[in-house]
């Protein structure tokens, strides 16, 4: 299997750029994901967390020690506020610029297993991009980009002609909207869930890699693990197992960012696929742990501890 390093040998000013994807999570905490009859259901206390996927990302990486820089549009409302004061606490490095319509957030349900239903309301107005005198000079003093949004569509080409490696999620895509192609179809490697698509999984894996410019695709099915298709691993995607929790499951928000920032993690590094597959299957258990969005993140030395306590009993099995 070829290596995968990408570090190149000039110098940079950090090592991940993260671009879009900070907003709020509500998180409601309800006994089932199901309305009952009634029209009233008392709940636990209900809390705001600064959250969404490409803010985990980013305070997934700073967290693992990489030089991080996470540059985004927020609204001059309460929920910029908080997302700027976390930052502020940990250290992350933010760059932002005002949202035209506020914040991006989220109502999120989450059952007694940890499951979860969102609600979300994007907030941008539709053909919105971001300003490319913001985001393409932090682009050249970046090591790999991180897409977190469609809003940035100039990215793509300004990093592959400075050489520079891109990554992306189009979550739950069903392979077949428009809105998810100019991401899947541009990112050297592309993270996606299998909820949309769960009985065509593999065929729009395949679309990915084929039609568009990966070179690995990950794709995440919750308690069954992950599927990884690559240029050089075959016809059919490698299966890898979810990792034992170590503690109990409470919330799910946050998972799929832990795991596929691990996963890069080692990515990044030139580490082989199922070294990768294990740090992310890792970092998802131990977020599933927490509760709220985000709000313990993995650092490098625990994430190496519990591959090293998971690797015994973990390993890639036959697909179906």
């Amino acid at each position: 299997m070829p290596s995968r390093a990408v570090y190149a040998s000039a110098v940079v000013d950090f090592d991940v750029l993260v671009l879009g994807g900070a907003g709020v999570d509500t998180i409601v905490r309800v006994p089932e994901l199901a309305l009952p009859d009634s029209d009233n259901l008392p709940v636990p206390p209900i809390r705001d967390y600064v959250a969404h996927s490409g803010n985990g990302v980013a305070l997934g990486f700073h967290a693992l020690g990489l030089r991080t820089r996470f540059a985004d549009v927020l609204g001059d409302d309460e929920q910029g506020a908080l997302i700027r004061a976390r930052h502020a606490v940990l250290g992350l490095d933010g760059v932002f610029i005002p949202a035209p319509n506020g914040t991006p957030r989220s109502v999120n349900l989450v059952d007694a297993a940890g499951r979860r239903f969102s609600f979300f309301d994007g907030r941008h107005p539709d053909g919105y991009v971001f300003p490319e005198d913001f985001y393409l000079p932090l682009v050249e003093k970046a090591a790999h980009v991180h897409v977190a949004t469609q809003r940035t569509p100039a990215v793509w080409a300004a990093a592959r002609e400075l050489g520079i490696s891109t990554s992306t999620d189009v979550h739950a895509w069903d392979g077949e909207a428009g809105w998810a192609w100019p991401m899947a179809g541009e990112a050297d490697l592309v993270f996606l869930s299998s909820a949309a698509a769960a009985d065509r999984i593999d065929d729009v894996m395949r679309r990915i890699l084929t039609e568009g410019r990966a070179s690995v695709v990950v794709a995440t099915e919750g308690d069954a693990g992950c599927r990884v298709l690559a240029e050089w691993s075959g016809p059919a995607p490698l299966r890898f197992p979810v990792a034992a929790l170590e503690r109990p499951a409470v919330d799910s928000n946050g998972a799929g960012d832990a795991f596929s920032t691990a996963f890069m993690s080692r990515w990044l590094h030139g580490r082989p696929l199922p070294e990768c597959a294990l740090a992310g299957a890792v970092s998802g258990a131990f977020a599933c742990g927490a509760e709220g969005t985000h709000q313990e993140l993995i650092a490098e030395a625990d994430l190496a501890a519990a591959m090293a306590r998971a690797a015994p009993s973990w390993g890639p099995r036959l697909s179906d």
